[in-house]
């Protein structure tokens, strides 16, 4: 990030005095803060509603070299009426996106490109736009993605790493989290270790375990509060023998010092992400970066051992812009008529409408939801100009209409005080999980006793404790991709292992190829066990077999799914299933016609505003498997009896 800065600073056309740049980022960016001459991080500032009148004077006054925020807390200043939104943005010439693939993946990434397509349009010109990231696999079209429809030249700059250092990579299975723990606190005395799991509840879990084993460590994760996160990883850097247990938080940018050792819990569910991980170490000149893997379960090691397997071949995961994102013009439109206090049905265009995805609408779909929302009384429509309606207002104007800014749907949570002092955030079915006597949580890597929950304020007051608490989080869960769960059917077929693998994970890993005889690379295999039960092991990862299964249920068969297969019940027709794959595979049907509702995609934030035609739509593009099947077309499916 200094390099960048640095380069931008010295173009000809760049006066901090003059003009500033904007970087959007998750995380915060104390490099930047450290090379900019001043700094304002809009995300430090309130912004319920609006900026604070002291800080928006002092921005006025003082031009900063570097506004940093999120695109949630530009959509608040954009919405604000205390700001003068077109002298605000008038010196704006650079727009940085750290992290660029954090946001393309998914909707948040065009809640960005809009945000930013309105700033233009009220600045009076488009920005140098200039995106980081050190894992995309496809960086042409993510370039492309960001720069919108901009007519300036752009380029990909990826310099070779002049780090030409093998990294030492080992892969160890220790059964369970406790195990985990004492291996944690047995290995690399002395030392700073960085530990990801990847949920908070395995982050809290662990803390106490280590700390349990007389461990100094401590917590990162997006649930405590900001000045706990900030604690906990200040009093890291400055440590030495001791531990910080995070979630994907540490993944990106922030600074926590010098690090000795990076430990992974189980394994990421992407090359991308390990490599950001893996980068975390070795950033001392001489010293390799590392990676040590503790998976817990066997299913987990396997999994470990296929990303490993596409890690070593090259493999990063290309960034998949989620198509037909109706919901996020349904916001904008909403935005746009909260910010100007009416937008034409027609003119809105002039804001949003060089975003591709929009502009890749068609008319008749606009029409729609523009329809859609006015039937609902989301928006009223008056001589061709939208306003908010009554429905809108009521389902959106909850503090200053907060909820309309992400396009992130946040779960019911409770803030968690000790005294006056914030700790952080849990689900408020984290109450529900008492047996007798009073609710003990779990937060920050320590024990709390609750002894007041005030509902309406959504606040808990508690004490700390010894004893031992749950905590309860709610979140997505992953998919694995095709790709990685291809790989993992290559390590089961034999390929050899990427990495060290310690003697545990070695034996652990020809047991489950002795339980796997029939898995081969580039094949699917139909298999029926003695028992009578049929699976159909072809890898395919859960979103494409939760199709299939609905697939073969709508033709009348029983069926059920997870990551590797498709099963079968044991009085199930073997040769009318391999039948039905047969026709499958050979005619590519277009599996995404008959997804089940409940296909494991997150339902969008605004999908009310959104016809259901449509809203079917966008699910089926969303989750289109067709490359899929011409993969496992390409593999075929051969029919074997097992023990």
């Amino acid at each position: 990030m200094g390099e960048v800065l640095d380069r931008i600073d010295q173009f000809p056309e760049f006066d901090p005095h003059q003009h500033y740049a904007l970087t959007i980022a998750d995380a915060e960016l104390t490099e930047v803060e450290r090379n900019a001459r001043t700094a304002v991080h809009v995300d430090d500032i309130e912004l319920d509603g609006d900026v604070v009148g002291s800080q928006r004077a002092r921005i006025g006054r003082e031009p900063p070299d570097l506004l940093l925020a999120t695109p949630e807390s530009l959509e608040v200043m954009l919405v604000s009426r205390r700001l003068d939104h077109r002298a605000f943005f008038a010196n704006l010439r650079t727009v940085i996106v750290d992290e660029l693939h954090a946001f393309a993946g998914d909707d948040r990434g065009w809640h960005l490109l809009a945000v930013l397509a309105r700033i233009a349009h009220l600045a009076g010109w488009d920005m140098q736009r200039i995106g980081l990231s050190a894992t995309i696999g496809n960086p042409q079209e993510l370039i492309d993605w960001l720069c919108a429809s901009g007519k300036s030249p752009r380029c990909v700059i990826n310099p070779p790493s002049p780090d030409d250092i093998e990294p030492d990579v080992q892969l160890d299975y220790v059964g369970s989290l406790p195990n985990a723990a004492v291996v944690i606190s047995r290995l690399h005395r002395g030392e700073k270790r960085l530990v990801f799991c990847d949920s908070r509840a395995r982050v809290e879990e662990l803390a106490v375990e280590l700390r349990q084993r007389g461990v100094d460590t401590f917590v990162s994760h997006s649930s405590l509060s900001h000045d706990a996160r900030r604690q906990a990883e200040a009093a890291f850097a400055e440590a030495t023998d001791c531990v910080i247990v995070a979630t994907s938080t540490l993944e990106l940018g922030i600074d926590v010092g010098d690090l000795d050792r990076v430990i992974q819990i189980d394994a990421p569910y992407t090359v991308a992400s390990f490599l950001q991980r893996l980068g975390r170490s070795g950033r001392r000149r001489g010293q390799r970066r590392n990676c040590l893997f503790l998976t817990t379960s066997d299913e987990v090691l396997l999994r470990a051992a296929g990303l490993l397997h596409l890690w070593k071949q090259g493999y990063v995961e290309p960034i998949m812009l989620p198509p037909l994102p109706y919901h996020i013009l349904a916001q904008q439109l909403m935005a746009l008529a909260l910010q100007e206090g009416g937008i034409g049905c027609v003119t809105w265009r002039d804001w949003v409408g060089s975003v591709p995805a929009f502009a890749q609408m068609s008319p008749e779909q606009i029409n729609a939801i523009i329809q859609h929302m006015v039937d609902r009384g989301t928006v009223f429509e008056e001589n061709g100009i939208l306003a908010m309606g009554h429905a809108g207002e009521r389902e959106f104007s909850y503090r200053n209409f907060m909820e309309l800014f992400s396009v992130f749907t946040s779960p019911p949570l409770v803030s968690v005080y000790y005294g006056q002092s914030e700790i952080g955030q849990v689900h408020e079915l984290t109450f529900q999980l008492k047996d007798e006597g009073p609710t003990v949580l779990t937060l920050a890597g320590r024990g709390w006793v609750v002894n007041h929950i005030d509902w309406p304020r959504r606040r808990a007051y508690v004490e700390a404790t010894d004893l031992a608490g749950r905590t309860r989080w709610v979140g997505a869960s992953q998919p694995v991709h095709l790709e990685l769960c291809q790989a993992v059917a290559e390590v089961l077929g034999g390929a050899e292992s990427a990495v060290n693998l310690s003697k545990r994970a070695h034996t652990k890993l020809q047991e489950a190829r002795a339980d796997h005889p029939w898995v081969k690379k580039g094949s699917t295999a139909l298999i029926r066990r003695q028992s009578g039960a049929v699976g159909w092991w072809n890898f395919a990862g859960r979103l494409l077999n939760a199709a299939l299964a609905e697939h073969f249920r709508r033709l009348g068969m029983e069926a059920s799914s997870d990551q590797a297969q498709v099963d079968f019940p044991a009085n199930a027709d073997l040769r009318a299933i391999r039948s039905a794959i047969q026709q499958l595979l050979s005619e590519a049907a277009p599996i995404s016609a008959v997804l089940p509702e409940q296909h494991g995609l997150p339902e969008p934030k605004f999908s009310a505003c959104v016809p259901d035609h449509l809203l079917t739509q966008m699910r089926a593009c969303r989750m289109d498997p067709s490359s899929a099947l011409e993969v496992l077309h390409a593999q075929g499916c051969r029919v074997l009896h097992v023990p």
